[in-house]
């Protein structure tokens, strides 16, 4: 049954770095949806354009006084035609006129107000996957680079993720304990630390990044010990943020050293080893696709590659990608390219292709659990969504719901 678009308002609103965003609402018969629009501080290069020249309030105006008029009468339930309506108004390659932004905002609004009037979870609205599984959660725990200041860790995210636990209640709990375990070495480590934070609630230390990562499989393994499943450690290297273009080097401000291609693959390559990191995500600057392929095969059956400034949740790279063997897994964040349909086209791909699809947060969320709904049916294996937070742990409360609905056992298989 068609459910017939009534109403869209769009205004401005916050999001947890304290940055204006943009949040749209959708009226329908027998239904609403609200959603807001998260940003990344490491952009990809080839992601959307966030916003117009005029900023968060002139995709506002865009929305309330030209694409609503469009919208209304529209299918909310037909996902697809509302998008294709959204991509023929902004009539750009990246979303320059209406905003990535915004046309995120409207999607996902729109999808919520059509699964609210169907008496549908989001999850189930959206469905992808043949049966659904609740993903493990990949949280920052320790961080660095462009999430946090001077003097702090070159990569810019340690992660651990829960992957033994054998139902959601004690993942989400596992993650929780070794983030508080974490800032008990850092402080003894440290010899006092004001335990401060950077933009997703990571621990953002004085320290280098193997010094890190030395601290934070501790924490791991000590909370493993204590809980009685595996705990691993995975890592974001951003590592475009570090590549200089002009030097052709890696250069890490914190440690005062500067890495060829060479070095930065065989320091990944050694750490994997080193730290049994079982997800490594951008460890290589997102031009250099061949070098995704042969780090891949360096370091084959021992972690994953994920690719996210890389792909950029675009489904057209993702095939390149998939084709060369660059990346095992794939970040997937549907404000890079705008529309939740966009976003889902690259989910098939990777589940087509056997690549784990890693469904993320960004630096800066909105205060809200969709998330965890848009995981979960498109059968994200692995959800990251930081740690601590209101913002990050609305998502892992929203994993604690959804097991109720499904079994807290569900869990994925990675």
């Amino acid at each position: 049954m068609p459910v017939k678009i009534k109403g869209v308002k769009a205004r401005r609103v916050y999001n947890s770095r304290g940055e204006e965003t943009i949040e749209v609402d959708v009226l329908v018969e027998n239904g609403f949806g609200r959603a807001s629009a998260p940003a990344g501080k490491s952009k990809g290069g080839r992601e959307v354009a966030y916003y117009p020249t005029g900023g968060v309030d002139e995709s506002i105006k865009l929305i309330n006084n030209e694409l609503s008029r469009r919208l209304i009468g529209l299918d909310a339930s037909d996902q697809a035609a509302v998008d294709e309506a959204l991509r023929e108004f902004d009539g750009t390659k990246d979303f320059s006129k209406l905003g990535g932004n915004a046309a995120f905002a409207v999607s996902l609004s729109t999808a919520l107000a059509a699964s609210c009037a169907l008496g549908k979870y989001l999850f189930e609205h959206l469905r992808l996957a043949d049966e659904f599984r609740l993903p493990f959660p990949l949280g920052n725990v320790i961080g660095g680079g462009a999430h946090a200041g001077k003097g702090a860790p070159d990569w810019q995210e340690m992660l651990v993720s829960p992957v033994g636990a054998r139902n959601i209640g004690d993942a989400v709990k596992a993650n929780f304990l070794v983030h508080a375990r974490a800032g008990k070495l850092l402080d003894k480590h440290l010899g006092g630390f004001t335990l401060g934070k950077g933009d997703e609630g990571a621990y953002a230390p004085p320290i280098k990044t193997e010094t890190g990562l030395e601290i934070l499989k501790q924490a791991a393994e000590e909370v493993s010990d204590d809980l009685g499943f595996g705990i691993r450690v995975g890592v974001d290297v951003a590592a475009s943020s570090l590549w200089d273009p002009k030097k052709r080097k890696y250069v890490y401000r914190t440690e005062g050293i500067e890495l060829t291609r060479e070095g930065q693959m065989n320091r990944v390559a050694e750490w994997v080893d080193k730290y049994e990191l079982f997800y490594v995500e951008d460890p290589l600057n997102e031009d250099d696709m061949d070098g995704f392929v042969e780090l891949s095969r360096m370091v084959k059956g021992k972690t994953m590659i994920c690719g996210d400034d890389l792909i950029v949740t675009r489904p057209d790279i993702l095939s390149e990608a998939a084709d060369k063997g660059a990346v095992q897994a794939l970040i997937i964040k549907p404000n890079q390219v705008g529309l939740l349909t966009t976003a889902m086209k690259s989910v098939k791909i990777a589940n087509g292709r056997g690549i784990v699809p890693v469904v993320s947060h960004r630096s800066g969320e909105p205060p809200e659990g969709y998330l965890a709904q848009l995981a979960v049916g498109w059968g994200g294996k692995l959800l990251k969504a930081g740690v601590v937070g209101g913002e990050r742990v609305a998502k892992a409360n929203e994993l604690l719901r959804i097991g109720e609905l499904i079994g807290f056992e569900k869990v994925a298989k990675i």
